[in-house]
């Protein structure tokens, strides 16, 4: 029994704490916007500085492969450049009200909703930042689970 308290304690030890992990995923964000370069580049930039901007205590995460995940009490939205767009995508977005019509994809769907932007699209930053704030209080405010590995603090 001794014998597994032991690993046990050593396995504790050498995991590096959160605050690394979230760093490491911030740093592969930057990496991302940086690979890509254009335009599409640009407007992840601009989406992560508006989430941000929304909630100072927001959580960035890499998950599946390749993917910025930001979450907050469990994931509430990701980003991914494709060829011709940059989607943002609402875990919970079908339980969000959305005034301003900003989502244009998914639509169909009894959880998810999309925004794709594409070249030359601007963003109804005002409206954003509100389809934002309603998704952390929907996540808030509901048990929504949370991901494996995600971290409590940011950066």
């Amino acid at each position: 029994m001794a014998r597994k308290s032991a690993k046990k304690a050593s396995a504790k030890a050498t995991k590096k704490p959160a605050k690394d992990a979230t760093t490491a995923a911030a740093k592969r964000i930057d990496q991302l916007i940086a690979d890509v370069g254009d335009w599409r580049g640009e407007r992840l930039a601009e989406i992560r500085a508006l989430i941000r901007a929304v909630d100072p205590e927001v959580i960035e995460e890499w998950k599946w492969m390749g993917t910025p995940v930001w979450s907050h009490d469990g994931m509430y939205v990701l980003a991914n450049p494709h060829k011709d767009k940059v989607k943002l995508q609402f875990f919970h977005g079908a339980k969000l009200a959305d005034p301003r019509n900003l989502f244009n994809a998914g639509l169909d769907g009894n959880k998810w909703r999309a925004i794709d932007f594409f070249e030359g699209d601007a963003i109804d930053k005002t409206a954003l930042k509100a389809l934002l704030r309603a998704a952390i209080a929907h996540n808030t405010e509901h048990s929504v689970p949370r991901s494996k590995g995600s971290r409590q603090s940011l950066l």
